[in-house]
């Protein structure tokens, strides 16, 4: 009976850690670095938690009916082994972390916003308790659901933060008033908007959808309401909504 449910457990281990091999395709590049890192570090966590909750149940089975506890001795190969052992996987976990967060999709550290032809740039700006999406290279502030016709926007209000699939977009984030932060779980992205200060974040849409956004930031009585919609439609689809925006200034004070 005690082996059918140890068998149970590592099946069902084996099928999360395939689960997470065979995952669904990512809407955007920064969502497939940080699930893909999460997979890696997820292939190294379960056989550590196999390995100690085995060796748990072990302990607990093969010594229950003892009077007393016997001290451990010396065992200097024991000690040389679970230490190396700990700093290989401390190594590999440390190299894998690196080489996502020094991407750019994940965390962007440059100065050239939106340097090669086709990039977008969107200026995120928060204030209690809603948020205004500005276009500067298309002239076009404050966009909301309202403003544009199309099918992926439809029974969707307030504000939407519209980009285009396979291109770069760079989100340049601030705040008018308290600290708020920018969050789109599903694409994987997320920045602090701080007044008087502007973070920029980047991302390469890979699939069209709708995408839930909040503000991540407690910043006050309608903190929970404060939500907006991130639209990627196709590249020609973008560039017709763009041309009929341009020149419009739909400013919500």
């Amino acid at each position: 009976m005690k082996g059918t449910r140890l068998g149970t457990l590592l099946a069902a281990l084996g099928g999360l850690g395939l689960f997470v091999g065979t995952a669904a395709a990512q809407p955007s590049t920064t969502a497939e670095l940080i699930n893909e890192l999460n997979g890696k570090l997820l292939y190294i966590a379960i056989p550590i938690t196999l390995l100690v909750e085995v060796i748990l149940i072990y302990t607990v089975l093969r010594f229950k009916d003892s009077d007393e506890a016997q001290p451990t001795k010396e065992n200097r190969r024991l000690e040389i082994t679970w230490t190396v052992a700990t700093a290989i996987i401390l190594v590999f976990v440390g190299v894998a972390s690196y080489g996502v967060l020094a991407s750019e999709d994940v965390t962007f550290t440059g100065d050239d916003i939106a340097p090669n032809e086709g990039d977008v740039h969107v200026e995120a700006v928060a204030y209690q308790w809603n948020w205004d999406m500005n276009y500067p290279q298309e002239n076009v502030s404050a966009l909301t659901a309202n403003d544009v016709d199309h099918p992926r926007t439809q029974g969707i209000e307030g504000p939407i933060l519209l980009v285009p699939a396979e291109q770069d977009v760079y989100i340049t984030v601030t705040s008018r008033d308290v600290i708020h932060a920018i969050h789109v779980p599903e694409l994987g992205l997320k920045q602090d908007a701080v007044p008087g200060q502007e973070n920029t974040i980047k991302t390469h849409p890979l699939e069209p959808g709708v995408y839930q956004g909040y503000c991540a930031e407690y910043c006050g009585v309608s903190h929970s309401q404060m939500y907006f919609q991130m639209v990627v439609v196709p590249q020609d689809d973008y560039d017709a909504i763009m041309e009929n925006q341009s020149g419009g200034s739909n400013s919500s004070e």
